[in-house]
């Protein structure tokens, strides 16, 4: 399963990770230095949901943000106690 938002489709990206050392030069410094320059990754953040995609109860991955924001609509939680019937007055 791609790590991929079903509602909003944010998905992993990536960037670099800037290392420097040195002090700046408006602190006195002879200004900041570029030590080294790597890859890495922001991945969003996915959670397994029960939600309702076509009228259906579907399980699949959806961001924190889809959730708060309410793009996923949850299913009704099912009532599984007895309950008696009651009689019909005629």
């Amino acid at each position: 399963m791609p790590r991929v938002c079903f509602f909003t489709g944010a998905r992993t990206t990536t960037g670099n990770r800037i290392t420097r050392r040195g002090k700046a030069k408006y602190l006195g410094g002879v200004g900041i230095k570029t030590t080294s320059v790597t890859k890495r990754k922001f991945r969003p953040n996915l959670q397994r949901v029960k939600a309702l995609v076509d009228g259906k109860p579907v399980r699949l991955l959806a961001s924190t943000r889809a959730i708060r924001t309410g793009l996923v609509v949850k299913p009704i939680r099912r009532k599984f106690a007895y309950t008696r019937k009651l009689a019909v007055s005629a």
